[in-house]
């Protein structure tokens, strides 16, 4: 699959990007969503997020949408959707990594690893 955009991707970018080929979350969820990915291995503080959002909806990868949950505060909440283009890219990052990974049996027979 042909994507103009270098892979790898960042660890955080990878895992914003799986935290919303479920389905559109709110930045909250995003956050929880990737401390579970994890098992709490990356901690997002809310500005490192958004910052991470903005790049992601600059680079079209991601897009606001309607809130997907009921909303019984007075804060309107920003949801997020991965773009078509965002899930090309997450599926090629998926693959790439798969194929590193397969070749890891194959060194340990060699005595690698």
């Amino acid at each position: 699959m042909e994507i103009d955009t270098p892979l790898p991707l960042s660890e955080t970018t990878l895992l914003i990007l799986l935290s919303l080929s479920s389905g559109p979350k709110h930045g909250y969820a995003i956050l929880k969503q990737v401390e579970a990915l994890s098992d709490e291995r990356v901690l997002f503080s809310t500005g490192t997020l958004y910052g991470a959002i903005k790049r992601l909806l600059d680079n079209d990868w991601i897009e606001r949408v309607e809130d997907p949950l009921p909303n019984d505060t007075d804060r309107q909440r920003k949801a997020y959707s991965l773009t078509e283009q965002g899930r090309r890219l997450l599926n090629a990052e998926i693959g790439r990594m798969q194929e590193l990974v397969a070749l890891a049996p194959r060194q340990a027979g060699e005595g690698v690893l």
